[in-house]
């Protein structure tokens, strides 16, 4: 399917069961739903995840910032069940779920290189699925090892610098209080004010190295990688995503070689937990064509 044949398709979604999450590490203490499948190691114990069907996976799923694996539960195991024969793996991120933090600070390209083990547990040319930060690892995991990925499908996903959100005079005095602190010149207390004041929640929560690796991340755009994706890619998106609106995805498809965009309505920007139903479609349209 070439770009300009690529097609909008919009979904209904019914509400789904698996709305509500909670991280690998709280789950068993704030009492929430166990995971669906057992912890296991993966790329020599550095990573951390579950498994769900036959190996060698078929499937390697990567979550969003703050979530962890358990997000694909619901999607996941239906996948295995509609399709008897498939596996996948679905991993806790560096610094997310059990998994480590990264030791220093990096981007999208330093994940992918953290990850990059994971895919010689997977068979030889996987199906990589990604939820918003996870999407942008994904994305840097098919431009720089092309051979080991057969497609991919992402959601939620801030692959390009939004077109409705200027620069407001609050997030330029947020920025140039962070350049002033770094050089010494802008107390820690103050700071930390100007953080609760003016940083994102994400950034509130984040602690260490995250700190850092957040605002790497968040200051990244993926044109270049985008135009060097060769494997077809399923964008799947909900309508009220907020996070990373359709716009967002259009523009994407645009850029992309071979895109397919499926706008699901009634679903914000947690499409794994929102639409498990629909994100499983998307992962066995992918792989009916492998």
């Amino acid at each position: 399917m070439g770009r300009r044949a690529a097609r909008e398709h919009r979904h209904r979604q019914l509400p789904s069961a698996a709305v509500g999450h909670q991280p690998l590490a709280s789950w068993a203490r704030l009492g929430g739903p166990r995971p669906l499948s057992p912890l296991s190691s993966f790329a020599g114990g550095s990573l951390f995840g579950s498994r769900v069907g036959d190996p060698p996976a078929d499937v390697l799923a990567l979550h969003g910032w703050g979530r962890s694996h358990t997000d694909f539960d619901m999607a996941l195991t239906g996948l295995v069940e509609s399709r008897g024969t498939a596996g996948a793996i679905a991993l806790d991120l560096p610094g997310f779920g059990a998994s480590p933090a990264p030791e220093a600070p990096c981007g999208a390209a330093g994940y992918a290189e953290m990850v990059r083990p994971a895919l010689d547990e997977c068979g030889p040319r996987v199906v990589l699925i990604g939820h918003s930060f996870g999407g942008r690892v994904a994305v840097e995991l098919a431009t720089r090892f092309p051979d080991a990925v057969a497609a991919l499908v992402l959601c939620g996903v801030p692959l390009l610098r939004r077109a409705d959100r200027p620069t407001a005079p609050p997030a330029l005095r947020y920025r140039l209080a962070r350049t002033l602190h770094r050089r010494g010149l802008f107390g820690d207390e103050a700071m930390e004010r100007m953080r609760q004041r003016f940083g994102s929640a994400d950034y509130r929560s984040a602690t260490g190295v995250m700190r850092d690796v957040l605002v790497t991340v968040v200051n990244e755009t993926y044109e270049a990688q985008l135009g060097e994706i060769s494997q077809p890619v399923e964008l799947v998106w909900g309508r009220d995503d907020d996070s990373a609106p359709v716009d967002v995805a259009r523009r994407a498809r645009g850029i992309l070689a071979d895109a397919r965009l499926t706008v699901l309505d009634g679903v914000g920007h947690f499409v794994p937990t929102e639409a498990a139903p629909s994100l499983t479609d998307a992962i066995s349209r992918r792989l009916d064509v492998l």
